[in-house]
């Protein structure tokens, strides 16, 4: 479904742009005495000094993936390594070594495995991430597993390649906190095992591009198949149970789950069930004034400033923006990109700011058509009626989604979030979700 389904509203707003840079702490420059608004903007950055999450280790569940998975598209796999940097065993040894090392960071502390730690499926766990000196971001971590796969990675879409979205995390003072991506290079170019391995997959020392290319390497060999979904899809009928057919069913009808989990509406999609595209679904619309922080953004954020925009995003609350950090549309007003749902069990808490804590919370907001007083939600958002089995059998469908290298992780997450589901479902509004669907407010901005 594409963005520009939803209504367009006008917007003009004529400020004098702002050095972003100096506004949110870039490199560069003396420190100045910073404005309120300055202020506002800091985020996270200057809070008081805690410890980063204990790294990861490289466990087998960190190994590449094998092509020869059931469900595996494999000439896609192939065709989405760019040109100028093909996939090669030891480039991708490389850049698992890179991703794991907490020398990347500032103090040591915190690698990409930080994040993105593979007995997790490659996340955290957390709603949302912790950095170096225990610094808190405003996003929730998303998998690594097919990322390969994405025409625009994080949520709002901020970097086109897996090799933009490698840099940025090194620079972010909340992340790893690097002042440069040159400083990162300098704390392992002097490495005996780490000259060696540049020299033998690049020819030349250690830098930071090359370093970008080696872990983005990585990331690409981490594709994720071979799932009871996969095994049924391939013919196994045998392979999922009947609530979960019953699920695949209600996920492309009743339930509307097509609408942004598909390539397109007409075709069912059965290998990575996104859109490539980016929708406002009621996430964080209460808790912020979006249209009060859109004004902001415009002030004081050069949208083509990728840093800044980084930094804006995992420090402050115009992280709710969404998109529209990237686009200053009105129309991506909240909107994020549709995730993959693969191996659901093991990427909770759910959504852009991990405010969902089970499967079932996240059917219970979907069911009611959430997006009351949400002048930007996505007009294919509206109340399901969904009744209680029906719930259970999408549940199910997506639990099927689950690779086998989780299997008895995900098992026992499936079990402590169905108990959970039986005592609380904030979420749940049976009127709501069996009455109309509201007529959407008009944006009212500052």
């Amino acid at each position: 479904m594409s963005i520009r389904k939803r209504t367009r509203l006008g917007l003009v707003v004529a400020v004098a742009g702002i050095n972003a840079a100096l506004l949110l702490g870039c490199a560069g420059g003396q420190p100045k005495e910073r404005s309120a608004e300055e202020t506002e903007l800091a985020g996270t950055a200057g809070q008081a000094p805690g410890k980063a999450p204990p790294l990861p280790k490289a466990g087998p569940l960190a190994n590449p993936r094998s092509l020869q998975q059931v469900g595996l598209p494999v000439d896609l796999t192939r065709a989405v390594a760019p040109p100028d940097n093909p996939q090669t065993p030891e480039k991708i040894a490389l850049g698992q070594k890179l991703f794991f090392d907490g020398r990347l960071s500032a103090d040591g502390t915190v690698a990409c495995a930080t994040c993105h730690d593979p007995a997790r499926a490659f996340t955290d766990g957390r709603p949302t991430s912790v950095g170096i000196h225990g610094r808190k971001g405003e996003r929730n971590s998303p998998t690594i597993l097919n990322a390969l796969y994405n025409k625009a990675q994080f949520w709002d879409g901020r970097a086109k390649t897996l090799e933009e979205q490698a840099a940025l995390p090194i620079v972010n003072p909340v992340e790893m906190g690097q002042p440069s991506q040159d400083a990162a290079v300098a704390a392992i170019a002097g490495i005996d095992e780490y000259q060696q391995a540049f020299r033998r997959v690049f020819g030349r020392s250690a830098n930071g591009p090359d370093l970008l290319r080696a872990i983005a390497s990585y990331e690409r060999a981490q594709p994720s198949f071979a799932s009871p979904f996969d095994h049924f899809i391939a013919g196994d009928k045998n392979a999922i149970d009947d609530s979960a057919r019953r699920g695949w069913e209600l996920f492309n009808t009743k339930a509307r789950c097509n609408k942004c989990h598909a390539l397109t509406e007409k075709k069912r999609d059965v290998t990575n069930f996104i859109d490539n595209d980016f929708h406002n679904i009621g996430i964080g619309i209460i808790r912020h004034n979006v249209a009060a922080l859109a004004v902001q953004a415009e002030k004081l954020l050069d949208s083509g400033d990728q840093a800044a925009v980084d930094r804006a995003a995992i420090q402050t609350d115009l992280s709710a923006l969404g998109r529209f950090l990237i686009t200053k549309k009105e129309a991506d007003t909240a909107s994020f990109k549709t995730p993959n749902l693969r191996n659901l069990l093991l990427t909770g808490p759910y959504f852009h700011d991990g405010s969902q804590e089970t499967l079932w919370d996240v059917m219970d907001h979907y069911n009611k058509g959430d997006g009351l007083a949400n002048a930007w939600l996505d007009e294919d958002i509206q109340p399901l009626a969904l009744t209680e089995p029906e719930i259970d059998d999408c549940v199910a469908f997506l639990t099927s989604l689950t690779s086998p290298d989780y299997r008895e992780a995900a098992a026992r997450e499936l079990e402590r979030q169905r108990a959970l589901s039986r005592t609380s479902r904030p979420q749940r509004d049976t009127k709501r979700a069996f009455g109309p669907k509201p007529p959407r407010p008009k944006p009212r901005r500052p």
